[in-house]
């Protein structure tokens, strides 16, 4: 029952799908993270809006307007680069564990001359298993309800084990760098310490000697 409580509770974290939009001038670029496991499928949605003075408000994009998409992993390894139209998809799968980099720019600047310098991106990242398109698997598979319900548990299950490695993962990084520094400090320590020591070693030596020229002692 504990278990079934934890995966539950695991499902309700593992929402890896947001939506947003933002705003991007004529030469801006934006930049988002993403902490993906390993081995894991990523789907970026997105479409471009112009803002229109005569309407004040954003409309669709020409086609002549496009995104340039780079990914890169936590090893600064580019994963993709590419440009696509005024509304798309890009995916990725991720290799290594960590922090993905997404960034989006225009691949053009005549859109600035019309639109104020204003453009309009709504961008939805989907990871994992939000990723997967059951409808069309259940069409291709010729999948019944029931197998469909099962394929999207065991796709769960999946992406939760790799969530846990990922949490694991991370911990074990975390506690490296603990570790790592506990000790810089330990030997931080010591050199004060001996610094101290030897300072004082000194002093001590020359008060002795300025004592006997002085022949106070």
């Amino acid at each position: 029952m504990n278990r079934l409580i934890h995966y539950l509770c695991l499902l309700c974290f593992l929402s890896f799908s947001q939506a947003l939009y933002f705003h991007i001038g004529e030469t801006e670029r934006k930049c988002f993270i993403e902490e993906i496991p390993d081995e894991t499928m990523v789907i970026g949605n997105y479409k471009t809006q112009l803002f229109d003075k005569n309407v004040n408000d954003y409309l669709p994009s020409s086609p002549g307007v496009g995104m340039h998409v780079e990914v890169k992993d936590p090893d600064g390894k580019l994963l993709l680069s590419k440009v696509y139209s005024s509304e798309g998809r890009f995916t990725f799968t991720s290799h290594t564990p960590g922090e993905h980099v997404i960034c989006l720019y225009s691949n053009s600047t005549k859109w600035s001359m019309f639109a104020g310098g204003k453009l309009r991106v709504h961008l939805d990242i989907q990871v994992g298993e939000h990723a997967n398109d059951y409808q069309t698997i259940a069409e291709k598979d010729k999948l019944t309800e029931l197998q469909l319900r099962v394929r999207q548990l065991l796709d769960q299950v999946e992406q939760i084990t790799k969530e846990q490695n990922y949490q694991r993962y991370r911990e074990e990084r975390f506690r490296q760098t603990s570790e790592s520094t506990n000790q810089r400090v330990l030997w931080w320590s010591i050199a004060q310490t001996l610094i101290l020591t030897l300072t004082g070693f000194w002093q001590m030596r020359h008060l002795k000697g300025f004592f006997e020229a002085k022949k106070l002692v």
